[in-house]
């Protein structure tokens, strides 16, 4: 297209939220209008599929789960029985909120909390994260810092870092069962912590977790500070609205009643059924369009604003967990999903751009663009020229070179980094998700892959104990294939070797001897 038909087609295809701000622009994905006329009936079973999620529909039969996370933002929606509780939920966070920074509610030993110590796993960390680290105002009531991950060192890393201030520290643990291994064990570690300092753990811990749970009744108890609810008809990716996200939102000053504005109104515009007026949608439709309904090209997301960076590690969880399956809805084999991956504006200019500009053209770009600088006024840095405007000249620029190289992308822009944009970019995500399942005809609301992975990992468990009661009871070294026949595991003595070099490498009483590339001469004994 010349620069006329370019500037018609943006016009053709630009969306544009007044209300909230908000702009998208897919002008640059390259499709006609011929993709929309092929994909309307597909688009039609969507929303009407949208419609009775949110009227209640099951929509994931493995587990008889409704799927309610639009229900967070306007309980109206929500079924009666439900109603009550979600503006229960959150009152009472805003009440703790407040009880928490006037002191109210403070530890044991001095007049107020100064930190948050977050434990959660998955959607219980990335959402709080993302919106943590874009709308945390520097002059917080209170720091948060977040152990996410089942990794020794890495909790170390943050306790180490809390130091002094751990007898200040509120530890929120976000488990929908109480059985998540990774948040389990980090709660453990924690705990453990505190009573080696003397402090007393129920006395600084809050749990957000489902009634009935096994952290339920380890916080009844114990006598924790707090609880509060997590659902059932609420995913983990879809969480953010919740509890899971808004209690740590609330205890950072952020405006989390915003949030929840800004979901609802772009929950609103994503409900239109004439595709190009529904911002969620032409998001759907694009990615359609990119990956041939196949997933073929990788989802890069480039948020030109600081603030953002963590906004593709949310959706990567969002994106590859919902649409990342095997089957479809009619059982048969597929091989779907979009990869999500990204950096931020500028940095990658001097990162990757030279491939997506003249690499493999495997993937298409989404700019997130930000209209406001900051809340200050702003120095030219070069004549009629402030930083914020070459951070939008690199944008733009970026975006015109990959064009030029028929490259695609989409971009959208918001007004400003607030609680009202972020509540609505999450839910417009999320409702694009939902969309683009229908599309291609697969469930976005089961995880089969993330339950086959947990199993896999309880099998290396049980088979660790195997070898360490093997070894202990017997009075010599044994070789590794003894060790393998004697647990039962000769089918995996790969998997007894990893197991027991990792024991060994950790003074867990293990000692081996030989050369780790002659492993049929390994001779392993336990350390009585």
């Amino acid at each position: 297209m010349n620069s006329q038909q370019l500037w018609k087609h943006y016009q053709d295809w630009l969306y544009f939220n007044e209300d909230l701000g908000l702009y998208l622009d897919v002008s640059r994905m390259r499709f006609d209008d011929n993709l929309l006329k092929s994909l309307q009936t597909k688009f039609d079973t969507a929303f009407e599929l949208m419609s009775n999620l949110e009227h209640g529909a099951i929509a994931n039969p493995d587990e008889n789960r409704m799927v309610g996370h639009y229900w967070l933002r306007d309980p109206e929606l929500a079924p009666l029985e439900f109603q009550e509780e979600i503006i229960a939920a959150m009152d009472q966070l805003d009440d703790f909120g407040h009880k928490i920074h006037t002191g109210v509610i403070r530890p044991p030993t001095a007049e107020k909390f100064t930190d948050i110590l977050a434990i959660g796993i998955g959607g219980s960390a990335l959402g709080p994260q993302f919106v943590a680290d874009a709308l945390t105002a520097n002059n917080a009531p209170m720091s948060i810092h977040f152990i996410d991950n089942t990794d020794p060192a890495g909790i170390d890393r943050i306790l180490s870092r809390l130091s002094n201030r751990l007898e200040t520290t509120l530890v929120i643990v976000t488990s929908k069962s109480g059985g998540t291994a990774e948040t389990r064990n980090s709660m453990l570690e924690v705990k453990h912590a505190y009573e080696q300092r003397g402090l007393d753990f129920p006395a600084h811990a809050v749990a957000v977790t489902m009634l009935g749970s096994t952290m339920d009744e380890l916080e009844r108890m114990e006598g924790w500070l707090a609880e509060f609810p997590m659902f059932d008809w609420v995913g983990g990716r879809t969480s953010e609205m919740s509890s899971v996200g808004l209690l740590s939102a609330r205890l950072l000053g952020i405006d989390f009643r915003a949030m929840l504005d800004g979901a609802k109104t772009m929950d609103k515009a994503t409900r239109t059924i004439e595709v190009k007026n529904n911002p969620a949608a032409l998001l759907a439709m694009s990615w359609y369009h990119a990956g041939n309904g196949k997933g073929e090209k990788d989802m890069v997301i480039l948020p030109y604003k600081d603030s953002l960076i963590l906004f593709s590690r949310y959706l990567q969880q969002l994106i590859m967990e919902s649409l990342g399956k095997g089957k479809d809805l009619d059982g048969n084999p597929v091989s779907q999903g979009i990869t999500v991956y990204g950096n931020k504006g500028s940095t990658d200019q001097h990162a990757f751009v030279q491939q997506l500009r003249e690499g493999i053209a495997n993937f298409f770009v989404t700019f997130i663009e930000v209209l406001e600088d900051r809340t200050g006024e702003s120095i030219e840095v070069e004549p009629d020229a402030t930083t914020g405007d070459f951070l939008s000249s690199f944008l733009q620029g970026t975006r015109e070179a990959l064009y030029e190289n028929q490259r695609d992308s989409i971009t959208l822009t918001i007004s400003a980094v607030d609680a009202r944009s972020i509540g609505a970019i999450i839910a417009l995500y999320e409702r694009a998700v939902g969309i683009y399942a229908s599309l291609i005809n697969i469930n976005a609301y089961d995880q089969p892959g993330v339950e086959a992975g947990k199993k896999a990992s309880i099998c290396y468990i049980q088979l660790q104990r195997k070898i360490l009661s093997v070894l202990k009871s017997s009075q010599h070294p044994i070789t590794l294939k003894e060790l393998a026949e004697q647990t039962d595991a000769s089918e995996q003595i790969e998997a007894v070797y990893k197991v027991v070099r990792h024991m060994a490498a950790n003074k867990r009483g293990i000692i081996v001897t030989g050369k780790p590339n002659k492993l049929d001469e390994l001779h392993i004994r336990f350390q009585h």
